[in-house]
């Protein structure tokens, strides 16, 4: 008999490869490794006998476990002045700034490297789990358990590369420390629901710090940026977040090195974005969060996609605070520029995560209540209120997000036939976009979901 988590969630796309299944499985028959799709899967190594379910009980994209709301509201409700807005969560304040000492070598203005070391050097945890490089062609980063700050820092900056945490969770399970973990939205939520099973892991977790997300990536996507600088050979390091002052923050470029010493640089605007954007190499199941900004996480960190920030290409942190603890070590920093920002304004930062989370997710599901899509149950309701040019425009990213590892894989990565494959796409999109210029619709709004969460 299949475990459920394969038969339910790797089976039907949805599985994000963050290993919470593996690391509490009791009879540890479960093992995370590499699908043809360059993401990471669990696979069964031999056979369950206790039944438990408890691999889909801490999985995040299970329909039967709670929602971001539900263990938002268990979390944080109670916590003095909290207050809560339906796209963020709960939340006590809201900043904007940077960390001087962090700021070049992180991906946003270096504020949570600065809380992860001040936890640190404070003795308030006893290590950090966050996502590092490896040195591995095979698995370029991995979660990692530091109890320094030269240890922190090698962790510094993004990470947009499959990573799985069953490998530290079974560690923090063992060792009887006092933990803060990083991770993405999806991971944050596993992590929660792990909690609510584990008593060991709710006293030894003590920090959790998270990060806004629109979408992962495979392993493919670093494939195919090696190939557009045209490097030859197995990639042992990839920088994702470099930095020019005089550049805008979005043209930051990528640094590839292969096991040969060969370095690479190529910037945002030289082909990055056409992936990124189009939604190459995607996992299917981002199509299926709806969770922008990290709603279960105690703190949680992005890039100002503001105007009066996006200018400095050095970068700034925007922060949502909802723990007293963060809110406290915040308040009180040195070595930290923070100001006050409104959450309408942190909201409007991330307003095309938002769009794809909230507003085109609902016309997904619309689309899988007529039979076209697998069936889910979000916080958003099934809804087809969206304009054409936005619809035919999503459904185009679909087939691409699809095709671009169909074709990658079948294409052996080479260029020219890949990017011959996608053309068709390519064009397609491109007259989108000129008919909506020529008829000057107005931009979709995330603000009509808000009326319409379940």
């Amino acid at each position: 008999m299949r475990l459920p988590v394969i038969s339910e969630i790797v089976e039907n796309g949805l599985c994000i490869g963050c290993g919470m299944c593996a690391a509490m499985c009791p009879d540890d028959v479960l093992k995370m490794s590499w699908n043809a799709c360059g993401e990471y899967n669990p696979v069964e190594e031999a056979e369950c006998t206790k039944n438990c379910g408890i691999c889909l009980k801490v999985c995040p994209f299970s329909d039967d476990n709670d929602n971001e709301d539900e263990i938002g509201k268990r979390l944080f409700e109670e916590v003095p002045e909290i207050d809560h807005n339906p796209l963020t969560g709960y939340y006590l304040t809201s900043y904007a700034g940077f960390s001087e000492e962090h700021r070049m070598t992180s991906a946003s203005g270096g504020v949570a490297t600065w809380v992860l070391e001040t936890l640190l050097t404070e003795n308030i945890v006893d290590a950090v789990i966050c996502v590092a490089p490896t040195g591995d062609p095979d698995k370029l980063f991995t979660f990692h358990i530091f109890d320094t700050v030269e240890g922190l820092r090698s962790g510094s900056g993004a990470a947009y590369y499959p990573a799985h945490m069953s490998d530290v969770i079974r560690c923090a399970l063992d060792e009887p420390r006092r933990y803060a973990i990083t991770g993405l939205p999806c991971f944050i939520k596993a992590i929660r629901l792990a909690q609510a099973r584990s008593d060991k892991l709710r006293k030894r977790i003590v920090a959790t710090v998270g990060l806004v997300c629109g979408q992962l990536k495979s392993k493919l996507f670093t494939e195919y940026v090696a190939s557009l600088t045209g490097m030859e050979g197995s990639i042992c390091s990839v920088y994702y977040r470099g930095k020019d002052p005089a550049q805008p923050t979005i043209n930051y470029h990528y640094v590839l090195r292969n096991i040969n010493g060969d370095e690479r640089r190529i910037f945002w605007n030289a082909g990055i974005s056409n992936a990124w954007t189009n939604r190459w190499f995607t996992p299917m199941a981002c199509n299926y969060c709806d969770d922008v900004f990290s709603e279960c996480a105690d703190v949680t960190f992005m890039d100002a996609w503001l105007p009066d920030y996006s200018k400095d290409g050095r970068g700034t942190s925007l922060v949502i605070v909802r723990a007293p603890w963060a809110k406290e070590l915040l308040a009180r920093g040195e070595g930290i520029v923070l100001e006050s920002i409104s959450m309408d304004r942190v909201v409007d930062s991330q307003r095309g995560v938002c769009l794809v989370k909230r507003d085109q997710l609902a016309y997904r599901l619309f689309l899988e209540e007529n039979g076209e899509r697998i069936r889910l149950v979000k916080r958003v309701a099934p809804h087809k209120t969206m304009n054409l040019i936005i619809r035919k425009e999503m459904l185009i990213k679909d087939r691409m997000r699809l095709m671009s590892v169909e074709n990658w894989i079948r294409t052996g990565g080479n260029m020219e036939l890949f990017h011959n494959s996608m053309r068709p796409e390519i064009r397609k999109l491109r007259f989108i976009h000129r008919i909506s210029k020529i008829l000057i619709l107005p931009k979709q709004s995330h603000r009509f979901v808000k009326n319409k969460m379940l």
